[in-house]
């Protein structure tokens, strides 16, 4: 395998993807249109028009042109080679995205559509893809753990995994540009950290991973235009569940595949590398989709119903606009992320903290400021009204002491 980084081939499949994408999306705007896959308004939603859903077809067709392109170049193909695992992709991400088309068309049950994830997640494992151990961090001298699953648990991990990052993913399709842009960040972080594994690994099972993030990031792109706010088409169940069982797939993949030490780092948290940049790109959609189950149970109402409570709706709510939500969302991306690929690949990792903590802060500044506005007003209206109150109290006594002068003086003339 070559150990030199094929960037003009990644720039290749993601450009294939970009392209193929924006432009696949225009036609199936105009489809969604006439079979009346179209997203009505309701009380949970924040658009206050009639828009066209299905975009996740064209994501789905511009990750599948992405790989057609990567299995016709001299590095890439590597990816091809010797596995199934891009096979999985297509074959699964092409059943969720039929399940999600029709939920999007006919509006299918919780039940129906829980069945046609898990069946998917079955295909990954099936054609190869599926968590096989996990490293763990031990003493010096008896060093780390390996912990080997077996089957049955490669299978319900597997499973697991990607049916919870595709409900977490959408869960956070709620906003204009908000799945696609996080799924974006998301996969340029996995697309860094697993391009490494690929350049320092002798096995052909490094490959898919960077393919697959290349793949998905270019998709993301090329949808955003015509998904930010104002959106003219939605991802629609189709993207959501496709972009989670993609990421699934990727972190699956890229994970545990290669020896910790070929990263910068020498200690124990290179052995957990792995799982930290894997829980890191899912970090914000699984807590939304955590927090949600948990509120609802709470209420005594099923997960799966829909409420306009999740996190990007709680930003609208404290006074952000649509398009400094979704870019705050953006934000907390690029922070979780950007600091967990920094954690796992660069030595010197303890000067890292510091630069994470202070993007940590400016994220919450930045998410807050609507509140901290609000506060600043509200304190300067008690201030004048307070000042008003006590000029009233002066002119009032000003006015009661008034006749008495008149009358004194009136006696003195």
């Amino acid at each position: 395998m070559n150990s030199a980084i094929p960037l003009r081939e990644y720039a290749l499949v993601f450009a294939t993807a970009v392209a193929v994408t924006f432009v696949v999306t225009g036609i199936v705007r105009i489809v969604a249109r006439k079979i009346g896959a179209v997203t009505p308004i309701r009380d949970r939603d924040v658009h206050s028009v009639p828009t066209p859903r299905l975009g996740g077809v064209a994501v789905y067709i511009g990750v599948a042109a992405a790989f057609l392109m990567a299995r016709n170049l001299p590095t890439l193909k590597d990816a091809f080679a010797g596995n199934t695992e891009i096979l999985a992709v297509l074959i699964a991400g092409g059943l969720i995205c039929l399940v999600g088309v029709l939920d999007d068309r006919f509006d299918l049950d919780a039940i129906s559509k829980l069945a046609g994830q898990i069946l998917a997640a079955g295909l990954l494992v099936v054609f190869g893809v599926q968590w096989l151990i996990i490293q763990l961090p031990g003493s010096a001298e008896d060093g780390p753990t390996t912990l080997v699953f077996g089957r049955n648990e490669q299978v319900i991990i597997t499973v697991l995994l990607t049916v919870l990052l595709i409900n977490a993913m959408n869960f956070i399709d709620g906003l204009d540009g908000l799945l696609a842009g996080v799924a974006l960040i998301s996969a340029a972080a996995t697309f860094i950290f697993s391009v490494h594994q690929y350049t320092t690994s002798t096995a052909a099972s490094a490959a898919p991973p960077p393919l697959m993030a290349a793949a998905l990031a270019g998709a993301c792109i090329g949808f955003l235009p015509h998904n930010f706010f104002p959106a003219k088409i939605f991802m629609g169940d189709s993207g959501a569940m496709f972009i989670g069982l993609l990421m699934a797939a990727a972190i699956s993949s890229a994970s545990f595949k290669v020896d910790p030490s070929l990263f910068g780092l020498r200690t124990n948290i290179a052995l957990l590398a792995p799982l930290i940049v894997a829980l890191a790109v899912v970090f914000i959609p699984v807590l939304d989709f955590l927090l949600a189950v948990i509120r609802r149970t709470m209420a005594g109402k099923s997960p799966l119903t829909a409420d306009k409570r999740h996190l990007h709706h709680r930003m609208l709510a404290i006074g952000h606009s649509h398009r400094q939500a979704v870019l705050i969302f953006y934000l907390w991306a690029l922070v979780v992320a950007g600091g967990a690929v920094s954690l796992a690949l660069v030595a010197r990792w303890q000067d890292m903290i510091y630069w994470w903590l202070a993007s940590v802060a400016l994220a919450l500044v930045v998410s807050v400021q609507p509140l901290l506005r609000a506060q600043s007003r509200k304190q300067r209206r008690e201030r004048l009204e307070a000042d008003a109150r006590a000029l009233g109290g002066s002119i009032n006594l000003q006015k009661r002491s008034s006749p008495s002068r008149t009358k004194a003086e009136g006696t003195d003339v």
